[in-house]
């Protein structure tokens, strides 16, 4: 993999959100919005755990999708409103290949896997990887 550019070398684990904000697939809209103001994140990961893979299968709602299912005004649930299947990335891929997965597939989130076990570490946004684009520190470095 070259590294000419921005975001080539630097990789996904370094610049993810840690954790996983999540819901269960049966919770309110009135939960997802309670969890994404209280988290202050723009999309929440819907853990389908029962599904068959080992860790589940993951879904994401986003803000946006969120916004327009509180518009329509029917009560529904979190997995009623999320996407289909959530796309992953490994911690160890490059910030360059989540914008790539992102730009093909339309989505602002990417549920990030451990490399080796297999289960989800945590998020990155498009935030994240505008982010590392522009050089700016590392997530630790901005916390402090």
């Amino acid at each position: 993999m070259s590294s000419s550019g921005p975001g080539h070398a630097k990789r996904v684990g370094d610049w993810m959100h840690a954790g996983v904000v999540s819901c269960p697939t049966d919770a309110s809209l009135t939960e997802v919005a309670r969890i994404m103001s209280d988290h202050r994140v723009h999309a929440v990961a819907v853990a389908d755990i029962e599904h068959s893979r080992p860790w589940g299968t993951w879904h994401m709602i986003t803000d946006a999708a969120l916004m327009k299912a509180l518009a329509n005004g029917e009560p529904r649930t979190a997995i009623e409103v999320a996407g289909p299947d959530a796309y992953t990335i490994s911690a160890g891929e490059s910030v360059n290949q989540a914008a790539i997965l992102m730009a093909d597939h339309g989505v602002s989130h990417l549920v990030v896997m451990h490399e080796a076990a297999g289960y989800p570490i945590g998020i990155i946004s498009t935030l994240d990887v505008a982010a590392a684009h522009a050089e700016a520190p590392a997530k630790e470095a901005r916390a402090r």
